[in-house]
């Protein structure tokens, strides 16, 4: 979950170091820390706090100088947020400092052993038993430093991505990952670390993604040198050339990343579908199922796996697959699927959603359906993820950079590609007719317009969340494709504004949520033409009978929910199956709206991070 940051070369470091935390501090801001080494010496300032506090305490002790950096962003896993947890770590001679994203499992124990041995701790770090571990064997077994990382990282159990620097070598930094991610940005004469590549994508467009249980050593006037940590076999590098572009990473004027994604749907939507959606043909071009069509479309049922905003996307798919391809799907939760010992087999096909392609439960849910032989396509945002090389197929959503934790474009995008995963097996299994084909796929090319229109009425939306920015609970309600869409409008307002809401299916309101209506209690109800719209007309006679506040989102030109609700937000029309795609802009711009009029940070909420790559 954290960010981690290196450079060596014959630029000054800080600069590059921490205007990289400042792009990756969407992965953890608990704390943050920066070392640097200068003429023979390293130098470290760390902070509880943002990446600013780091900042402007390193500028006060003039702590700016040297040509190889470490910095790192933190989201706590062991110790609580506070300078002396922050990182980087040094070990107790001071000579080797390390940066680390993961967890080590067993670092309990070989604390223990290393206090045996008369090594002392500051921090109630794992990292900081990991760095002391690694000069451990580095003294006792005269082993150089990446060797003494590689024999370290055969011990520990866990994941990590680290960065490791030994100021009596000052020409190298070893690396190394296990499930979480880290690139090797290559510039001329110069090398960055990172755990993605945009702290360096001004530098250069060439980079290397490590693989699992991978380490790496990056040497000033030598090229990269990775090897295999537990056989020791040295590894061809492979490098990418990124399609990352500067502007893509920047705000471009919206005061925060998640307002700027909001506003980006339209365009996200169409680089989803676009080269895939062939309207002028009648077809659905997708590589990814066209190679694997018969073991898809044979297969017994379709498992699911995700978490957080992907798992309600997940559940958008499993109406429409069901519903248009007429194979059973399972949603599960990645983080629990692993640990119920599930009935998995060979007949199964796995699809793993994920926006960053790194999140450790649905990494885990892929390892255990590989190992039972199934079937798993992989549905991520991020080229060369991990997910996308562990998986077996898979589709980009091709949303583009996503930097507001709170997810909005990779919700929309990832039902995009799902719907066109559906689409193209319902005509290949002749399970839907030309013509509602040829509709869906007009209306699919439609959508981007219609999100536009959505979002033209962004002051209508302000007026409603100046009026409820004080409540302390909200609900939502929806039936069929949209009760998914109430669970993620719920999501988005929890996650930014720190309001609890709960989402829930329109007709189990009776079944228990109902006590809680009152005239003080905010219903979103989504209510459009589509579907089931008079049970759910219904649900909203219940609700007002208990003097509930109302605020439908309704289609165009709707009258009886008009007449009902205290404040209705129109959508365009569009297929029953695709209004999740139009439903959800306005609860996106609620949640939004109601945050910043509570001061909240909106890119950067309390206790959350970006991509979780810890279980």
């Amino acid at each position: 979950m954290c960010g981690i940051v290196g450079y060596i070369g014959p630029r000054e470091a800080y600069p590059i170091v921490i205007k990289g935390l400042e792009r990756l501090e969407y992965r953890g801001y608990d704390s943050a820390g920066v070392v640097l080494y200068n003429d023979g010496e390293t130098q470290l300032c760390k902070t509880k706090g943002k990446v600013a506090d780091l900042k402007e305490k390193a500028n006060s002790e003039g702590i700016t100088k040297g040509k190889i950096g470490l910095g790192h962003t933190r989201w706590a896993t062991h110790g609580v947020p506070n300078d002396v947890n922050a990182h980087p770590h040094y070990s107790n001679s001071g000579n080797l400092v390390i940066i680390h994203n993961g967890i080590i499992e067993n670092y309990g124990s070989i604390k223990k052993a290393l206090e045996k041995r008369g090594y002392t701790f500051q921090s109630d770090t794992d990292t900081e038993v990991l760095v002391n571990l690694i000069e451990d064997i580095k003294q006792n077994e005269n082993v150089k430093l990446g060797k003494a990382v590689q024999i370290a990282l055969n011990q520990v159990i866990g994941a990590y991505a680290i960065a490791v620097f030994d100021k009596t070598k000052p020409d190298e930094i070893v690396t190394a990952k296990l499930g979480s991610p880290l690139a090797i940005g290559v510039g001329e004469d110069e090398f960055f670390i990172a755990s993605d590549a945009s702290p360096f994508i001004e530098f250069t467009n060439n980079a290397i993604y490590l693989e699992d249980e991978q380490m790496a050593i990056v040497r000033l006037g030598r090229d990269v040198k990775i090897r295999q940590i537990k056989d020791d076999k040295p590894v061809a590098p492979y490098v990418h050339e990124l399609q990352l572009s500067l502007e893509q990473i920047e705000k471009n004027g919206f005061d925060h990343f998640m307002l700027k994604e909001i506003h980006e749907q339209p365009e996200a939507i169409k680089d989803t579908y676009r080269g895939r959606l062939r309207i002028n043909d009648g077809i659905i071009k997708m590589a990814g199922i066209e190679d694997n069509l018969e073991r898809i479309l044979n297969a017994n049922r379709i498992i699911i796996v995700a978490c957080g905003t992907s798992w309600h996307a997940g559940l958008v798919a499993e109406y429409i697959f069901e519903d248009l391809v007429r194979i059973p799907v399972e949603v599960e939760y990645a983080s629990e699927f692993r640990y119920r010992n599930p009935i998995i087999t060979s007949k199964d096909v796995v699809i793993a959603i994920s926006q960053s392609g790194e999140t450790a439960d649905t990494l885990a849910a892929i390892k255990l359906a590989k190992q039972n032989g199934a079937f798993v396509f992989g549905v991520c945002n991020v080229v060369g993820s991990t997910i996308a090389r562990e998986s077996h197929a898979g589709a980009y959503t091709h949303a583009g950079p996503e930097i507001g934790v709170a997810s909005t474009k990779a919700f929309t995008t990832q039902i995009t590609v799902l719907t066109l995963i559906a689409l193209k097996l319902a005509q290949s299994k002749g399970a839907i007719s030309k013509t509602e084909f040829h509709n869906y796929l007009a209306e699919m090319e439609a959508i981007p317009t219609k999100v536009e229109e959505s979002l033209k009425i962004d002051g209508h939306i302000q007026e409603i969340a100046s009026v409820f920015k004080d409540v302390p609970n909200f609900l939502y309600l929806g039936r069929g494709y949209n009760f998914p869409v109430a669970l993620e409008g719920a999501l988005k307002l929890k996650e930014i504004s720190y309001i609890h809401a709960e989402g829930y299916p329109a007709a189990e309101m009776k079944h228990g949520p109902i006590a809680l209506i009152d005239e003080q209690m905010p219903v979103v109800v989504i209510a459009t033409k589509k579907g089931h719209y008079e049970k759910v007309v219904s649900n909203i006679q219940e609700i007002k009978s208990r003097k509930g506040k109302i605020i439908g989102i309704v289609t165009e030109g709707d009258t009886e929910v008009k007449s009902m609700a205290d404040y209705v937000i129109e959508v365009p029309e569009t297929i029953e199956g695709l209004t999740p795609l139009l439903t959800t802009i306005p609860l996106q711009l609620l949640s939004y709206h109601i945050a910043v009029m509570r001061g909240c940070n909106v890119d950067q909420p309390r206790n959350l991070a970006k991509s979780v790559t810890v279980e």
